[in-house]
């Protein structure tokens, strides 16, 4: 595993970049240095939701099929190679490869990686945790998710931060109604996070998604006063909190994608795709 004296993550070698059958789609960012800006708006109908639920199941059945590969030994690019398989295999495409020139089909953080790991030839240990962050493009919508696993034998205190960031995207997704300020969304994780100790990531958020990989409309995992868009029934946005068990301030490596927290706390992640309905909210990223 790449590491420093310190032990510290660095960055390793990663695999080729993978193909994807010419038959299958692509998105309209790929082979541009960035995505058209989106018009579309946030809310969709009810065919639409469709469309990007199945999207969105391509999207877990990528992460369900690398997680049954997480053990110690295994590399992130293996990961990234089983994800990628299983999107194409769908007939959609996986919608980070080719991102703002995103290398890989998948997103894989390791222990003090809070988001946008590239998959490479990291070995996971015993006791790491891992994220993994799919999104598959299928027919003309994308469908975004992520969860974070535990190698092999891990301290306490790395599963209680999963098993709690789990539970934050729960209480999160529990907040969306529609009339309420997206604010509200920040402010149940926050609340949560904050029993325990954690820092809450304010610099990577949730997102708008579906007719564009990132719409523009902001979820912000604190409250936020000035995240002051209301929630509408057809709505479509991820909600994805990263805790850390220190500092919530971060460092970029040289790659321009990998965000490592300052003090290389451990940080976990979880992710799904929600539509907001008349009652409350639709979870998209089922498998």
């Amino acid at each position: 595993m790449p590491k420093d004296p310190a032990g510290r993550l660095i960055p390793g070698r990663p695999s080729p970049t993978r193909a994807v059958p010419s038959a299958i789609p692509r998105p309209e960012y790929v082979g541009r240095a960035a995505p058209t800006p989106n018009t579309g708006g946030d809310r969709y109908s009810a065919d639409e939701v469709e469309r990007i639920r199945a999207a969105g199941r391509v999207a877990a059945g990528a992460i369900e099929a690398a997680a049954r590969a997480i053990r110690p030994g295994a590399t992130t690019d293996e990961l990234d190679r089983i994800a990628h398989e299983h999107v194409v295999a769908h007939g959609a495409y996986p919608s980070t490869l080719g991102y703002r020139g995103y290398p890989k089909s998948s997103c894989t953080s390791v222990n003090e990686v809070i988001c946008h790991g590239i998959p490479d030839d990291t070995v996971l240990e015993d006791g790491d945790l891992v994220n993994i962050d799919v999104t598959a493009y299928l027919d003309g919508v994308h469908g975004d998710l992520n969860h974070t696993f535990l190698v092999g034998e891990v301290s306490e205190e790395t599963r209680l931060l999963v098993e709690r960031t789990r539970e934050a995207l729960a209480r999160g997704i529990r907040s969306v109604a529609p009339g309420r300020q997206v604010n509200v969304i920040g402010r149940a994780i926050e609340s949560y996070a904050r029993r325990f100790g954690y820092g809450v990531v304010r610099d990577y958020t949730g997102h708008g998604v579906g007719r564009a990989f990132h719409t523009g409309l902001v979820i912000p995992h604190y409250d936020d006063p000035n995240a002051t868009t209301v929630m509408e029934p057809g709505m479509v946005f991820t909600i994805e909190p990263m805790l850390t068990l220190g500092t919530t301030e971060w460092d970029l490596w040289t790659d321009d994608w990998t965000v490592v927290t300052r003090d290389r706390s451990l940080t976990a992640q979880f992710e799904h795709t929600v539509a907001v309905t008349e009652r409350g909210a639709e979870i998209l990223t089922l498998p």
